[in-house]
């Protein structure tokens, strides 16, 4: 029998720089997809809509945020097919540059107040292309990372590429903060809400700097010199995987605990239609806290996944944030602001990120490499699409003046985690996989013992610096 870790990645130099090329760059990427979100909830339904009726101007700008999902699964198809076809890291380029352009571009809009319709349908264009390009990143990004980590140590270096999100969701609420703190509403909601947005131009330069610099992945590199990367992944992903992609959509419906946190919970805690009377700033302290929770927790959740399996973490923390959701919203309604911020460091801070952590390794390791980049970015942004619709949803069944909402948004959001808990509860185990065997339903697992102790060398390695750039 050939002894199959010959084909892991022995160029441990390459791995730390791949996870730092995976962390900044979805940190960059997502501060802009994030500052869109904050926007959307806290300042678009006043400048970018008609004011005549609150609860209208509220759901036409969630919308605006669910559009960029809509894109995602487009961009999934197209990009997942450059990523399989042309390689990790041109793909990954690609999207830093759609990215950077779009959200600068909306920095520049012109309001409903100066252009009338013209400004929201500029807006839509907009997010569907950053919908378009955040659709490759993580995908990208985890097979990039997880090409490039030594075996027994995949799921501690993917989750980096998630800590990257979590931190660049924190640089987008906390520029927004002294923004909103410091500056007078008229000034804030006439130009200040645009800097955020102008920034990101750093987007484009550091993205490409810090990208250039990392190597092509030893497994996608194998692929080309045997002649075996796909002409039509997507079609080959399809065929030979269809079961897993669609436990990965059925577990990227998970995206609703964020959904819940960041999106309907600012509208629904600062929003006049709704009556909380949160302040805005104050309001923007809970996500950026609960992140910064979750930058320590999700490195310790990755590591755990090396030693008990994928599975328990996700299923345990798929079904503790749902419950957990009925708590946040409660808080919310009542007005307690300590009683909030607690429930979403536990409920997203902590408790996602059983399955936020986990699912960079989790996902890619269903799919063989010649597929890997189209199976996930195609699933998962699929699944991720119909929970991206979910605010405008929350508001209509739950709108202003409505009675019991967080018993109403907690029930679906349950409901929505349980389905995601099954879906990976049916999954196989993949940690003791050996990358060249992973996409392969009969593969079998390297014994506990012999992976313990390839897991134990591997730290000892990255300790000593063989991972080292």
């Amino acid at each position: 029998m050939a002894d199959t870790s010959d084909h892991e990645p022995h160029a441990r130099q390459q791995t730390k720089k791949a996870t730092a090329s995976g962390w900044i760059g979805s940190a960059l990427e997502y501060y802009d997809f994030f500052i869109y979100a904050t926007a959307a909830s806290l300042i678009f339904p006043q400048i970018f809509f008609p004011k005549t009726d609150p609860k209208v101007a509220i759901i036409a700008s969630l919308a605006t945020y669910g559009v960029g999902y809509v894109a995602r699964p487009i961009g999934a198809f197209f990009l997942g097919h450059w990523g399989d076809t042309h390689g990790r890291k041109q793909v990954l380029i690609l999207c830093m540059f759609l990215m950077g352009f779009s959200t600068v571009a909306v920095g520049l809009l012109p309001t409903y107040d100066q252009v009338g319709l013209l400004a929201p349908a500029l807006l839509v264009l907009l997010r569907l292309v950053q919908g378009f390009a955040v659709a490759g990143e993580i995908s990208g990004a985890s097979s990039m990372i997880l090409e490039h980590a030594p075996f027994g140590r995949r799921g501690f270096y993917a989750s980096f590429t998630l800590q990257g999100v979590q931190a660049g969701q924190i640089l987008a609420a906390a520029v927004f903060l002294p923004l909103a703190h410091y500056m007078p509403t008229e000034a804030f909601n006439a130009w200040g809400w645009r800097i955020p947005f102008l920034l990101s131009f750093i987007v484009i330069i550091a993205g490409y700097i810090i990208r250039r610099e990392v190597h092509e992945t030893p497994a996608f590199a194998e692929e080309g010199a045997h002649g075996a990367v796909p002409k039509a992944p997507v079609i080959q992903a399809v065929t030979e995987s269809w079961k897993d992609m669609l436990r990965v959509m059925c577990c990227s419906l998970m995206n609703v605990i964020p959904v819940v946190t960041t999106i309907f919970g600012a509208a629904y805690a600062v929003q006049p239609g709704y009556g909380i009377g949160f302040e805005k700033d104050v309001y923007l302290w809970i996500p950026v806290m609960g992140n910064i929770v979750a930058v320590f927790v999700i490195p310790f959740v990755g590591n755990l996944s090396d030693k008990i399996g994928r599975r328990p973490p996700i299923i345990i923390g798929a079904l503790a944030s749902g419950l957990l959701s009925f708590g946040y919203l409660y808080a919310i309604s009542i007005h307690n602001v300590p009683l909030a911020i607690v429930a979403s460091l536990l409920m997203w801070g902590v408790l996602y990120q059983g399955y936020n952590a986990i699912f960079p390794s989790f996902y890619p390791e269903m799919f063989p490499t010649r597929t890997r980049v189209s199976g996930m970015a195609i699933s998962q942004n699929l699944g991720t699409l119909a929970t991206a619709l979910l605010p405008a949803l929350f508001v209509a069944v739950a709108p202003p003046g409505a009675v019991n909402i967080p018993m109403t948004i907690g029930a679906i959001t349950l409901g929505v985690t349980v389905v995601a808990a099954i879906a990976a509860w049916t999954a196989r185990e993949t940690y003791r996989i050996h990358m060249n065997d992973l996409g392969n339903p009969s593969a079998a697992p390297v014994p506990k013992q012999e992976y313990e102790r390839l897991r134990e060398q591997a730290v000892v390695d990255a300790r000593a610096g063989k991972a080292s750039a």
